[in-house]
């Protein structure tokens, strides 16, 4: 099919040269689309199967598990209560898990070693709980000194130690890092099992401190065609299950034990499947550009409803759209307390009629995804207004704000507006028309490479701001910014220094000799040059600190559409690396073939 289709363009194109005057732009034009074709074609040959299948063949490794125990060397010492105690190989380990965090902030939080401890007398011999009974009687700091210097030893290993490292790295990638899916040699992403330890959460996460036990082969499910070679488990041990699934395009599974969530070993984000899986995803939302208007037109019309729930439906819908709030989630009691749109409070909201100047605000203040905290106050349209009234009336502030309206039926409801549709679509929707609306009007065409760079991180930043995808000020910020400034103040009196010879050669040239002449202009190309090699380092200074606050990944692998990223880079001449790093290369590939210069989403 598509090698007709390329050889009709190409047919087209022989016609343009005899019918059309402007021969160069329309045959420009049709060699860009047959190699759109192509690149189509290369990337997503086989038709996609309409019955949900996702392979015919898979074989693999199966997953690497993380190494065993090592005890610790007799000279490092345990101590409770001020007395040395030997501590049994599993109460050891649980142990050494506690001391490797001694500096972290984690270990001063009573949440967190409340459940350590708890967790850690679950492992003890009967003896050990006889005994320990004080978390605070427990003395790690011959394991915290012991972990440090195996760890500074690893970071001043030799030239021959660390290629040594590597080859038996790349031995391992070589066995466990690939699969055979459909006759093509694909690349696995995580192939090594995390290995034990303490669980950390984000935010004040209620289960934090608790142990993350070692995963078995007995815990692993193993999925694979009927037809491969089964991978063997571990010597002495055997699989939980083997599975020949090709819906799925998992190669192992296994729970977690804290969270009971469902872990996954999947394909590479560069392999076929995972490009095949973004590209449709971003269509999605591409496909409600073309709906937007008409869904906006709806919900505003049902703020109106006599339902309550019609106009609970249309208010959450209204946020979600403008505001690119997840739906959200029921969840356990023992999880974290945090919310999406349906499942707010009352508690979560505050309602201003005027408020700095503005009229009818809504402050919203709660835990989203992660624990991270959602704080906003925004200007909505009066009807919003008074319906969060109607909404709230008679209601403690732990009642639900939208009690008529829960994530399925939402859901429901978005499917029957456009097919495929989610509160996830409208977020990746939102994300990526803010970037490219940002970029717009954000990047100037004749600026330096740096400036752009600064202009696309901008725009990035508006869009993790409206996700709400913030972090914590990272521990070394501090420390790297006076770094970059000293940087910047040295470059300063270079400049300082270069501009004072200049001008002494300057006059010298002034006199006429063809040699002064000559440094002259010298003098004038290295002042330059350390002009220019201040500007970038002050526009980094500006990026980093404006970025401190503000995680800009999430946004830039999961919700913005990599071809308006990629087509800016080819519009602008900004090198792509500068954009995405190797793996993110690797992982939007597809768009990086596909997407030219004049892409719009």
């Amino acid at each position: 099919m598509f090698d007709h289709v390329i050889f009709n363009m190409i047919v087209l194109i022989g016609v343009n040269i005899f019918k059309c005057k402007s021969f160069l732009k329309v045959a420009s034009e049709n060699i860009r689309t047959v190699r759109q074709l192509r690149v189509f074609r290369k990337k997503w040959e086989e038709s996609k199967k309409e019955d949900g299948t996702k392979w015919h063949f898979l074989e693999h490794k199966g997953p690497l598990f993380a190494p065993a125990y090592e005890p610790l060397p007799d000279t490092v010492k345990f101590r409770y209560d001020g007395k040395v105690v030997k501590l049994s190989q599993d109460s050891e380990e649980v142990a050494g898990f506690y001391a490797r965090m001694l500096d972290h902030d984690y270990t001063t939080k009573s949440t967190f070693n409340n459940n350590f401890f708890g967790d850690w007398r679950k492992v003890m011999t009967h003896e050990e709980t006889k005994l320990i009974k004080d978390l605070s009687k427990c003395d790690f700091k011959e394991m915290q000194a012991y972990f440090q210097s195996l760890s500074e030893k690893n970071k001043n290993r030799t030239k021959e130690e660390k290629a040594a490292l590597k080859a038996k790295n790349e031995e391992i990638q070589k066995e466990y890092g690939f699969c055979i899916i459909d006759g093509h040699k694909e690349k696995i992403g995580n192939f090594r099992i995390e290995p034990p330890g303490l669980f950390r959460g984000r935010g004040e996460h209620p289960k934090m401190g608790m142990l993350k036990r070692r995963v078995m082969p007995e815990d692993v499910l193993i999925n694979c065609s009927k037809d491969s070679k089964i991978p063997k488990p571990p010597a002495g041990h055997k699989w939980k299950e083997v599975r020949h699934d090709n819906t799925v395009t998992w190669l192992a599974s296994w729970t977690e034990n804290v969270q009971s969530q469902a872990k996954y070993v999947m394909l590479n984000p560069s392999s076929k499947l995972k490009g095949e899986k973004d590209w449709q995803k971003y269509e999605t939302a591409r496909h409600l550009h073309k709906s937007i208007d008409k869904i906006r037109d709806t919900y505003r019309a049902d703020w109106k409803a006599k339902e309550m729930r019609v106009r609970q439906r249309a208010v959450a819908l209204y946020f979600i759209d403008r505001l690119a709030l997840r739906a959200g989630n029921e969840k356990d009691d023992d999880q974290a307390d945090t919310v999406g749109c349906c499942s707010l409070r009352v508690e979560h909201i505050e309602l201003h009629k005027e408020k700095d100047g503005k009229e009818y605000v809504v402050v919203f203040d709660f835990l989203g995804k992660d624990s991270i905290r959602y704080y906003n106050e925004v200007p909505v349209e009066k009807r919003v207004f008074k319906n969060l009234e109607i909404f709230m009336e008679h209601k403690k502030g732990s009642d639900d704000l939208f009690d008529r309206l829960n994530t399925q039926t939402l859901n429901e409801h978005l499917k029957d507006l456009m097919p495929g549709l989610t509160a996830k679509v409208f977020r990746t929707y939102n994300a990526s028309i803010t970037l490219q609306k940002q970029l717009e009007e954000l990047t100037d065409p004749d600026a330096s490479i740096p400036e752009k760079i600064l202009a696309y991180n901008r725009a990035n930043r508006a869009v993790a701001i409206l996700c709400n995808h913030q972090r914590a000020v990272p521990k070394g910020h501090s420390k790297s910014m006076e770094a970059l400034k000293e940087k910047i103040q040295t470059k300063r009196d270079q400049v300082d220094e270069a501009e004072a010879d200049y001008r002494d050669a300057t006059k010298a040239a002034k006199r006429g000799s063809v040699k002064e002449k000559l440094a002259c202009d010298k003098k004038k190309k290295a002042l330059e040059r350390l002009k220019e090699q201040l500007k970038k380092l002050e526009l980094q200074e500006t990026d980093r600190d404006e970025n401190k606050t503000i995680a800009l990944g999430t946004s830039k692998l999961n919700y913005l559409d990599p071809r308006i990223s990629v087509s800016w880079c080819k519009k602008h001449g900004v090198p792509i690396e500068k954009i995405y790093n190797k793996t993110q290369r690797d992982k939007f590939r597809w768009a990086i073939d596909m997407a030219g210069p004049d892409y719009v989403f």
